[in-house]
């Protein structure tokens, strides 16, 4: 089964703490042992597990994919101009497998599912697969 969720984002760049949202299917989907595949269908976002303890880590991440990859560089050729957020995306990636065991996610103390935003604020979608195990 593939459960549609969706979100609205509010700046250019942000991550989205979703773990609530997929812990929320798999208890409403009834998953006790398995995996939960969160999948984001945008070029110009992704999905990463990171920590969620300390606000300052997104701080920090966001920060220095700016640095990495500027809004505005004079040899991007993308007529949409928004050749940054492809390549954020590019290296946070598109899904992250969690294992579901005794129906919770089995994440570590410190890590969160998250979200990132490279091109808002946007209406998205991202979507959760189920696999019995």
């Amino acid at each position: 089964m593939v459960i549609k969720e969706t979100l609205r984002t509010s700046k250019r760049d942000e991550m989205i703490d979703i773990t609530r949202q997929v812990a929320a299917v798999v208890a409403r989907e009834g998953l006790s042992d398995g995996l939960a595949v969160v999948y984001c269908p945008h070029t110009t976002a992704g999905i990463t597990i990171q920590e969620n303890a300390d606000p300052d880590v997104k701080h920090d991440i966001l920060m220095r994919l700016d640095e990495v990859y500027p809004w505005e560089h004079p040899k991007y050729r993308h007529a949409e101009g928004n050749t940054a957020s492809h390549l954020k995306a590019l290296t946070a990636g598109t899904s992250q497998t969690v294992i579901v065991s005794s129906g919770r996610l089995l994440l570590g103390t410190w890590q969160g599912i998250y979200f990132c935003e490279f091109d808002g604020p946007r209406s998205r979608t991202f979507y959760v697969k189920l696999l019995h195990g």
